[in-house]
């Protein structure tokens, strides 16, 4: 068996951190609404929006 060495040698995986942490926002969005979340209210969260107006500029 292999195991990580202990200390700085950590890979992180941006695109993996950055879906965890949207997957995180849905879960919360979710949990604090009383019914199913919209398409709508799930492009909010997930910032849709604002990743179409950057892409655009």
């Amino acid at each position: 068996m292999h195991v990580a060495p202990v200390g700085g040698t950590a890979v992180q995986d941006h695109v993996a951190l950055a879906e965890i942490e949207l997957c995180g926002e849905l879960i919360i969005a979710a949990s604090a609404a009383e019914d199913r979340l919209s398409m709508e209210s799930i492009d909010e969260v997930l910032r849709v929006a604002e990743e179409r107006e950057s892409a655009e500029v």
